[in-house]
């Protein structure tokens, strides 16, 4: 058995050591060390040599962690700029009134939380008075990602600087009367102000890492130079639990982003608890980003701690402060000095001869109250080494208590994320700690005040004179006044609509075709971002490589395998496609920073996301409701969509749900286009609506949805019919009739519609030509483009007709008259038809893909789940047999004839 504790063979050992004689004297001279002044003076040693080793460019293993102490120690902090009394002051008013506002809303029970900012107030503080740049400034401002949970916090801010008043606080969490303010930072619902959605944890900082690599997209592609904006995340170190908070780490530090920072609020809570009860997730924290290559700057200890750590002359306090784990801390937060004494002190003899030089006062102040995130110098120092650091990001772990300053019912309680008031003596209380000129005559019934210095008091003066400095408030949402995109050339839709003859086509390969042209537009070409997640090939994209360029900020440092070849893979600076590698949230997080770049930096740009059906919807619609919250537009392709056509991929590639899911998405638009030219049109109105000339009445915030297969058909030309183009936007055209496609039936013959979605309408068509030439009944097939927004319509229309307004439902309208029941097929579960069953007055059913897919050919796959083409005749007959219009046995006979 191998021996733990027992030194291993290193890379080292494969080398040939040119001077064994030396390696033995720096061998010795540790030992030597070790034994007269203990291994952990030697330890020490061997951390300093190894950051003098790293600091000098030699080529070493970084070291991961370091002491649990300040990164910039007290002698090393710059002086900051300004008036800290007067800052001490305004993040007293914001402490206050962000308590005062979740207290005065709970009692109608809509919730809110006060510890998080309590915690946070000097790390936002700090950056608004001195950092965080306002969209009048240089480029595009700075982009803030704020915590969710300290959204009270940065409404009290506004109320100070006057963009809220005493009714909008007093409506927090309560939206329906038009002047209420949402729980979190929601755009949608409250869009001058907040422009990130971030409360779903882990979105924030994986989205914040893609932001800050958008930004240099835009600028490198020469789209806008946005160099000077800094993108800041605010995160909790609980949140760094979700797996999409560390997702993309290594991307930010390969790319060196050197404009983004993440501020890590290290209050050692979640919701339940500690973050690391028996660890220290400061630690983890920081090897995880120092072994991602992020620039690491702790800010732990405030001021009152200086003493200690000089008494700390044989390093006892750090190791020790090194071993302690965060429930403990937390523990020390909440009890007196005389556990302290015993339990901290008490441990090692040194460290019990130092707390003899300590008042009790002094302990408390060090244990209760000083934490570098608390003091404004501190957080300072941290922000502008961040800035100031090149070649990678920076996170800055600050370690502060949850709930400072809201009294000892808050402060590192577990419970304190459930907290939502605080008592009149608690916030009394709370006021004598502040200083602030509240008196007890202003708490009116109990009721708690608001506290304002004046709109004219030297507070608000100073503070709307910093923001003024840094380009305007803060945060903000700007929507800039842009020109309309002029419409491409009419040629690059129209040429679908002839149709593709005798040639297979598949709806993916139409979709890209659309898109090869559409970039070469002169006008909004460059516009385009296509982003795929490492399957481009699949889809056919690879001939986009040497026109378009793969985004790389390094350029093509190698030579390509393929380089001979006329489609080979070109990495361009200005590459326009960014190929994300596997990772769908990196891709979805891309999508997100395009398709909002007409706020963000006020400029358009035309985003398409295509990825297997199968893996967008399913596992990245969190982001696609943070998408929708973020009012981003754009194209989202679901390719190799459906459930049967992904030949022998088997259950997990088998898509048969993703517009179900996407139809509980308000913002987006899903489509199911079955042919080459309605995946034309559809793009064409999309680009109209959301880039152009919207008709009145229209939201340009919404994205679309399309599913495109990989199944190659004759794609036909566009029925020459009026309405066609307006069927598909709508969600429903007759593609043609039982006369029209050249199918004679008896005279008075039965008569059914057949309703397919994407690519369904082959196997609805194969149907209509058997009922016809075997069984004698009249088929027409209708091409449905979209149920979700057949759905929709009709959703609305019943809501006008409750306001007395009368209106019908387009899918009725256009089914109007129509003869024979209705049978829809899709593959998609029969949930999706099934959204406009109640508003189609004719006779009802449908057929889907319910269940999980399997392993097959198409044909064997649509026969198991009763969508192919004999399964609709057999269908179509029970339908008419019900109604008397055939014979009960030709079901039977169907059945048998067929095999089913």
């Amino acid at each position: 058995m191998t021996d733990p504790n027992a030194i291993q063979p290193s890379a080292l050992d494969q080398l040939p050591d040119r001077d064994p004689e030396e390696t033995a004297e720096w061998q010795a001279s540790l030992d030597a060390v070790a034994k007269a002044a203990g291994p952990h003076r030697a330890a020490y040693l061997m951390r300093r040599t190894l950051e003098r080793a790293e600091g000098a460019g030699i080529a070493l293993p970084k070291l991961l962690e370091t002491d649990y102490v300040n990164t910039i120690p007290t002698a090393a902090e710059p002086s900051a700029p300004g008036d800290e009394a007067m800052e001490a002051r305004i993040t007293a008013w914001n402490r206050w009134n962000a308590a005062a506002m979740v207290t005065r809303g709970s009692k109608y029970g809509v919730g809110g939380h006060i510890a998080t900012f309590a915690s946070a107030a000097w790390l936002y503080e700090t950056g608004f008075n001195h950092f965080f740049k306002g969209k009048e400034a240089d480029g595009s401002g700075d982009q803030l990602y704020i915590q969710g949970h300290a959204s009270p916090g940065i409404y009290a801010r506004a109320f100070l600087d006057g963009r809220l008043n005493e009714q909008q606080l007093d409506n927090f969490r309560q939206e329906a009367g038009g002047n209420g303010l949402p729980s979190y930072p929601h755009p949608r619902r409250l869009p001058w102000l907040w422009e990130f959605p971030t409360v779903s944890m882990g979105l924030g900082p994986l989205s914040a890492i893609y932001q800050a690599r958008f930004n240099r997209y835009l600028t490198n592609r020469g789209i806008k130079d946005v160099s000077a904006s800094h993108v800041w995340a605010f995160l909790g170190d609980g949140e760094m639990d979700e797996p999409e908070s560390t997702a993309a780490l290594a991307l930010a530090s390969r790319e060196g982003l050197d404009n983004l920072t993440f501020v890590i609020n290290c209050n050692l809570q979640r919701l339940d608890g500690p973050v690391r009860a028996n660890f220290k997730i400061v630690q983890e924290l920081e090897a995880q980003f120092r072994g991602a290559g992020w620039n690491v700057v702790k800010t732990l200890w405030g001021t009152a701690w200086d003493e200690l750590f000089q008494l700390d002359t044989t390093g006892a306090l750090v190791r020790r402060l090194r071993e302690v784990p965060d429930a403990q801390v937390q523990t020390y937060q909440t009890r007196d000095a005389a556990y302290i004494r015993q339990d901290f002190f008490g441990k090692d003899p040194e460290l019990a001869e130092m707390a003899k030089l300590l008042s009790d006062d002094k302990i408390l102040e060090c244990f209760h109250l000083s934490r570098g995130g608390h003091e404004a110098r501190k957080v300072y120092a941290a922000y502008k080494a961040a800035i100031e650091f090149k070649g990678a990001p920076t996170v800055i772990l600050a370690q502060t208590v949850k709930g400072h300053t809201l009294g000892e019912g808050f402060a590192s309680k577990n419970a304190n994320h459930q907290m939502k008031k605080l008592s009149v003596d608690e916030f009394k209380t709370m006021r004598d700690l502040l200083e602030l000129p509240i008196s007890d005559a202003q708490f009116v019934d109990g009721v708690v005040p608001y506290g304002h210095p004046g709109a004219d008091s030297p507070e608000v003066r100073y503070l709307q004179e910093r923001r003024a400095a840094l380009g305007g408030p803060a945060p903000a949402r700007r929507v800039h006044p842009v020109a309309p995109l002029p419409a491409p050339a009419e040629k690059a839709f129209a040429s679908f609509d002839k149709g593709s003859g005798s040639q297979n086509v598949a709806t993916t390969m139409a979709f890209v075709r659309l898109i090869k042209d559409l970039v070469r537009d002169k006008e909004s070409g460059k516009r385009w971002v296509p982003i795929v997640p490492d399957e481009a090939r699949t889809f056919g994209m690879e001939s986009l490589f040497p026109s378009l360029g793969i985004y790389s900020p390094k350029g093509q440092t190698y030579e390509p395998v393929d380089r001979d070849q006329l489609m080979y893979y070109k990495e361009a600076q200005n590459g326009q496609i960014l190929n994300e590698g596997i990772t769908e949230a990196g891709s979805m997080a891309d999508f997100i920073a395009a398709s909002t770049a007409y706020s963000t930096h006020g400029e358009t740009m035309i985003p398409f996301y295509i990825f297997y059906s199968m893996f967008g919807w399913q596992r990245t619609a969190d982001q696609m409701w943070q998408l929708g919250d973020q009012l981003g537009r754009g194209f989202l392709v679901g390719a190799t969509a459906g459930r049967t056509t992904l030949t022998g991929e088997g259950l997990q590639h088998a898509d048969g749900h993703s517009p179900v899911i996407a139809a509980t998405n308000p913002a987006a638009l899903t489509y199911d286009p079955a042919f080459a030219y309605e995946v034309a049109a559809i793009v064409k109105d999309g680009l109209r609506r959301m880039y152009g000339e919207a008709a009145p009445g229209e939201d340009q915030n919404v994205f679309y949805y399309l599913t495109v297969y990989n199944e190659p058909l004759p794609q036909p030309a566009k029925p020459a019919v009026d309405g066609v183009d307006e069927g598909i936007v709508k969600g429903l055209y007759r593609f043609n009739t039982a006369e029209s496609a050249g199918l004679s039936p008896v005279a008075n013959a039965p008569r059914i519609q057949l309703l397919g979605s994407g690519t369904a309408i082959h196997w609805t068509l194969q149907a209509q030509k058997l009922l016809a030439e075997e069984w004698g009944v009249a088929a027409d097939v209708w091409s449905a483009t979209s149920w979700t927004e057949l759905r929709r319509d009709a959703l609305e229309a019943d809501a006008a007709l409750l306001r007395g307004e009368e209106r019908m439902p387009f899918v009725r309208q256009a089914l109007q008259g129509a003869e024979g029941p209705v049978l829809a097929v899709s593959d998609y579960m029969r949930q999706v038809p099934d959204q406009i069953a109640q508003w189609v007055e004719q006779d009802y059913s449908s057929l889907g893909a319910d269940g999980f897919g399997l392993s097959d050919t198409r044909e064997a796959a649509r026969r198991h789940f009763g969508v192919d083409a004999e399964s609709i005749v057999v269908a179509a007959l029970a339908q008419l047999a019900k109604r008397g219009e055939v014979k009960a046995t030709a079901v039977k006979e169907a059945r048998e004839k067929y095999g089913l």
